[in-house]
């Protein structure tokens, strides 16, 4: 799937997601109530992390994010998980980011903030926020605004972003499963999942079924996030009324 596919899906996956998260009967002290800034921050988050399981790709579009700095990275990291589509793509990984995540923003609020700094540009780069492919000046857009995005959240409870990471990793390699190569979703297991229902990455399935669908989940869901928030609001205040 196209970057921006893999960053609407784990925006759609967070927003649905996000009342189960608040269930204390399914996840006791590990559910989150969340707020309508801290519902919107997760999608941003969710979107971002859902471009991660391709820093394994030396040559992808998230590579040439910050500059040098990503492609060297990413490419280190295709070695060590073996190449392209492999470890980076499996629950281990997503799972692993997930608790990662989690620590950082719970017990090194700095280096949760450089993490998100990365997570927000890798969203940014695959949505396509970028001057045609010309370097600098696509890096220095990315890094303005992961910039901006980081400081507009930096005081906000960010308790719920292991949730977030780890479902748009589990977003991303969802939406690759439904391409003809799959999956080893249960590395290091070898074998591959695959549903090939895209038959080819950025063709008409893709451009002309995916992308709207996607599309419109996101606005549907984002609609009954926010009348549901202002039903509350209006119920509110006519009982304090």
């Amino acid at each position: 799937m196209m970057g921006g596919n893999h960053a609407l899906s784990g925006a759609l996956v967070w927003l649905a997601a996000a009342p189960v998260l608040g269930q204390e009967r399914l996840l006791g002290e590990a559910a989150v109530n969340l707020t309508p800034k801290q519902l919107l921050a997760g999608a941003v988050v969710t979107a971002g992390a859902a471009l991660l399981p391709d820093i394994d790709h030396h040559n992808g579009r998230i590579a040439n994010t910050f500059g040098p700095v990503t492609r060297v990275f990413c490419k280190y990291v295709g070695k060590i998980s073996g190449g392209h589509r492999q470890a980076t793509h499996s629950i281990f990984f997503a799972v692993l980011m997930g608790f990662a995540m989690w620590a950082l923003a719970t017990y090194a609020i700095y280096g949760w903030w450089a993490a998100l700094f990365v997570i927000i540009g890798f969203g940014l780069r695959g949505i396509g926020f970028d001057f045609e492919g010309k370097e600098p000046q696509s890096s220095i857009l990315d890094c303005v605004l992961a910039g901006l995005a980081v400081y507009l959240m930096h005081d906000l409870d960010m308790s719920f972003a292991g949730y977030a990471v780890a479902l748009g990793c589990l977003a991303h390699i969802a939406g690759d499963c439904l391409t003809p190569r799959g999956c080893p979703v249960f590395w290091p297991l070898r074998a591959r999942i695959g549903l090939p229902l895209i038959p080819r990455t950025d063709g008409k399935v893709e451009r002309w079924v995916i992308a709207p669908v996607l599309t419109v989940g996101v606005v549907i869901l984002t609609m009954r996030s926010v009348l549901g928030d202002l039903g509350v609001e209006i119920l509110t205040g006519s009982n304090t009324g």
